[in-house]
């Protein structure tokens, strides 16, 4: 690879997510006091909340203020744009050096595996591949069946 395709590629390869300050880690209210009440974020709502009111020396609360950069907003923490696909089509429109995928759900075996096949051939990035021993099973029934279909042909 030349240094000026390099250079492109950088220049379109969007920056990684990890860019800007380190956001704090937001707890909620009295949760290092009190055993039953769990360190994830619940907004303060008490009449006499320290929290509410930003009194100096309490935690600090989630605002706009903290917000990550907006070229780096909404990306996916390797640096790619995420798109969801549900066919093998869907896979034409996708930018390798810019997007990845994330194969829906509802997605079967059986399509999953062409998709995965496709992608890996044009270079696109699979965020959730999911390759299991299902994935292997259908690929080797798909080939027994090939074959059984052409062993009953010669007969």
């Amino acid at each position: 690879m030349t240094t000026k395709e390099h250079e492109t590629i950088t220049e379109k390869q969007l920056p990684k997510k990890p860019i800007g300050h380190k956001k704090p880690k937001f707890m909620r209210q009295e949760s290092w006091r009190f055993k039953r009440v769990p360190d994830k974020w619940r907004r303060p709502h008490g009449v006499d909340s320290k929290m509410r009111k930003k009194v100096k020396g309490w935690p600090a609360s989630p605002t706009t203020g903290y917000c990550s950069p907006k070229k780096t907003r909404g990306l996916h923490p390797s640096g790619f744009v995420e798109t969801r696909i549900q066919t093998v089509e869907d896979l034409s429109a996708i930018d390798p050096e810019l997007q990845a995928v994330r194969i829906a759900r509802t997605v079967g075996g059986r399509k999953r595996v062409a998709i995965l096949a496709l992608a890996k051939e044009r270079g696109i990035h699979v965020l959730n591949p999911r390759t299991t021993r299902d994935s292997e099973a259908l690929k080797e029934s798909a080939d027994l069946e090939e074959t059984e279909s052409l062993s009953a042909g010669e007969k």
